[in-house]
């Protein structure tokens, strides 16, 4: 069968899932601040929220519940999707909640909100390149994925498909989903649901050109 790129191996890659390498544990955590302050830039440039966010704000009004705790049930059902695909979490699924919540919320807190519209729209550009190169850095740590971006990978793997399709096709549905459920939609959650799978994609193409860098399973 025809091998698909999906996860380079890296110089700094982890033997296992709770390895703790300095050079690996390093890379993971700049990663993950990256990405947390690309969300961050995005929600600040008020373009309108990422897909994931638009699901909880739906699920939050139709169960009266708040957007933290639809965000909280979205999180464990996408877990029990991992049972199937036969994934396993790890020191990076778990910072991954951490590092990225605190990074979100000090970009948020500490950057000024722009006043125009164009510095709203470099605001929305830089934050989701900013979330792709983040995300894609911190998967090539192997020490295991987030709830949703474990759900892409576990996907392309098992079926063999493009990261940039399956992580459209996964926002773009997550986006629909939440836009019929009540969730706000705006410009920007458009753009980051058709491009954030393909510039993760390009991410980890540049990485696997890396010295030392190889991609790595079976496609």
């Amino acid at each position: 069968m025809k091998k698909i790129r999906v996860i380079p191996h890296t110089a700094w890659a982890a033997t296992s899932l709770w390895s703790i390498r300095f050079k690996t544990l390093w890379v993971l955590l700049l990663a993950l601040a990256v990405l947390g302050a690309g969300d961050g830039l995005i929600v600040l440039s008020g373009l309108g929220s990422t897909p994931w966010t638009v699901l909880s704000q739906g699920i939050a009004l139709q169960g009266d519940i708040s957007i933290g705790w639809a965000s909280f049930f979205i999180s464990g059902i996408v877990m029990l999707a991992w049972l199937p695909l036969k994934l396993r979490f790890g020191l990076g699924t778990l910072l991954n909640i951490i590092v990225i919540a605190f990074f979100l919320g000090l970009t948020t807190k500490t950057v000024p909100e722009p006043t125009t519209l164009l510095l709203r729209i470099i605001f929305g550009i830089s934050g989701l390149f900013l979330y792709g190169l983040g995300t894609a850095f911190y998967l090539t740590c192997h020490l295991g994925a987030g709830p949703r971006d474990g759900l892409m990978v576990g996907i392309c793997q098992r079926f063999h498909w493009k990261v940039g399709i399956v992580r459209s096709g996964i926002e773009i549905s997550v986006c629909m989903l939440g836009f019929f459920l009540g969730g706000t939609v705006g410009v920007g959650t458009l753009v980051f649901a058709a491009g954030i799978g393909w510039i993760v994609q390009s991410y980890l193409a540049l990485i696997a050109r890396l010295p030392n860098s190889t991609y790595e399973g079976n496609n």
